[in-house]
């Protein structure tokens, strides 16, 4: 692959998911050996239709953000917060600013919206990885759940 070139992996249409809204997918990412590992993440659209995306796991303990409740935001859906210890991340920077891991970040991810999609760019997933056409029906690394939010 060249500088130039991205690898970017189409998650769901842009409007799946709402204004103010945030859903949460689980693929399957390939590390430095090769071997596919879980990659949970979340994508958030602000109220400007922008959309922000961290991989689902709380720096404190590495728990789903929306385990327990299933939801991801605080009361007044201002912030992120981790459904198990109630720490309080920042939608725009991942930031904690309250709870067990103050000023840690959420792990970021890199998002576009190309041709209507919201897209991740720059990972290398299990999913990319396999000739078209080659999935069994009980294949589930290619399953994109959508967890409700």
């Amino acid at each position: 692959m060249s500088a130039e070139e991205i690898e970017v992996f189409a998650i769901c249409p842009a409007d799946a998911i709402e204004r103010g809204g945030a859903k949460a997918f689980s693929l399957s990412r390939l590390d430095e050996a090769g071997e596919a590992r879980p990659f949970p993440i979340v994508v958030i659209r602000a109220h400007d239709s922008s959309y922000v995306g961290y991989v689902n796991a709380c720096p404190h303990e590495g728990v789903w953000l929306n385990f327990g409740s299933g939801d991801f935001f605080s009361a007044d859906r201002a912030f992120l917060k981790c459904g198990r210890h109630g720490a309080t991340f920042e939608i725009d920077s991942g930031l904690c600013i309250e709870g067990p891991c103050q000023g840690k970040n959420l792990q970021p991810i890199a998002l576009a919206v190309v041709d209507g999609d919201v897209c991740l760019c720059g990972e290398r997933l299990v999913e990319d990885d396999r000739p078209f056409g080659s999935f069994e029906d009980n294949d589930e690394t290619m399953e994109i759940m959508i967890h409700p939010d």
